[in-house]
């Protein structure tokens, strides 16, 4: 069992920046696969990013690209989300996932957090 746990969310302004972070309990978070999705008010949650066991191979949704970044500090049991040139569409809960096969792409994650209140102003 995994428990995550997100913070870093707040207001920001177009154009800005902002970083999310995940907290993991449980000695097994190395050999989860990461992913970051987001739920916007009355729309479905999407994929936004994901991250391997071993942080060499990451997966980002087209809308995001060149602007978020996905990391992981293993050590730390934690996996962030960099997001840069923050636009108004970009305002959702920011909500953490882990996937026990260790793959971290866009579907078959096993644990979910809360989330984070991300929100952007014009």
């Amino acid at each position: 069992q995994v428990q995550l746990v997100e913070s870093g969310g707040g207001l920001v302004q177009a154009g800005g920046s902002l970083r999310v972070s995940c907290a993991a309990s449980g000695r097994a978070f190395r050999t989860y696969g990461m992913g970051w999705f987001r739920q916007a008010l009355g729309k479905e949650r999407e994929f936004v990013a994901g991250i391997n066991w071993s942080g060499d191979r990451t997966t980002y949704a087209d809308s995001v690209k060149g602007r978020f970044t996905i990391s992981r500090d293993n050590a730390k049991k934690t996996v962030y989300l960099q997001m840069n040139s923050l636009k108004p569409e970009d305002t959702a809960v920011y909500i953490c996932a882990a996937d026990r096969w260790g793959v971290g792409q866009e579907t078959g994650y096993d644990y979910w957090g809360q989330g984070t209140e991300v929100t952007v102003s014009s």
